[in-house]
């Protein structure tokens, strides 16, 4: 290679350093943004992260600090002045409503229940069972209509507590006096493929009580695995 090659290589090495320093010197901040930007967004979601947990963890020791409470009513006071939202709101608006029908405040207890029910940041499963419980709360200030009504969409297929609702909707025909429709509730939740053993025995409990045969209405051999069931 000659001298004059070798030189012209030099320069345009040095060209392109000097180019490069360019480049970074006037785009270099442009990295430097990025990299601040990706440590500062890890550092403030990790520092998020911490406070929900921690806010977590003081919202779960006051519940049971509370709960540490001998009176009913003061326990359910010392529930309602905690702050929490989503599942931790559910759940104490439950317990809040437990312990104010402990109490006898009906009006309380529904309160409590109905905010939970329509708290859409709460778990499906913790609204339906606060509807499901207003309505038992209610039954003696409520008309047969009116927790018929509330109850009807928990009844439904796929809903989690679809078969309690359904026994409570056939207690509401026995407290109307329409026995027929009430055997006839009560058999099918007996026979209902994911009823649990005690929900079983009081159905077929209450089929007794209001004069119904269960050997006539099932067959003996129905109603004998039935009842092993």
């Amino acid at each position: 290679m000659s001298n004059s090659e070798s030189f012209i290589e030099e320069v345009t090495e040095e060209v392109r350093k000097d180019q490069l320093f360019g480049y970074m010197r006037k785009y270099g901040w442009i990295a430097v943004l990025v990299v601040l930007l990706i440590v500062g967004g890890t550092a403030y979601s990790e520092f998020r992260k911490a406070q929900v947990t921690n806010a977590a963890e003081a919202a779960g020791d006051e519940i049971l600090a509370a709960l540490e409470i001998d009176d009913d009513a003061e326990r359910a006071a010392a529930l309602l002045a905690i702050e929490t939202s989503g599942p931790a709101a559910a759940v104490t608006g439950l317990l809040v409503a437990s312990n104010l029908t402990e109490t006898g405040d009906v009006a309380g207890a529904a309160a409590a229940l109905e905010a939970v029910a329509l708290d859409e940041e709460a778990p499906q499963v913790y609204r339906d069972l606060a509807a499901l419980k207003s309505a038992m709360v209610q039954s003696g200030t409520l008309s047969i209509e009116e927790r018929r009504a509330m109850l009807s969409g928990l009844a439904v297929a796929g809903a989690p507590f679809r078969l309690v609702a359904q026994e409570q909707l056939a207690l509401l025909s026995v407290e109307e006096g329409d026995i027929e429709a009430a055997t006839t509730q009560f058999l099918a939740i007996a026979q209902d493929a994911e009823t649990t053993r005690g929900l079983r025995e009081r159905a077929f409990s209450m089929i007794v009580a209001m004069g119904g045969d269960i050997d006539a209405l099932l067959g003996d051999s129905a109603a004998s695995d039935a009842q092993d069931n």
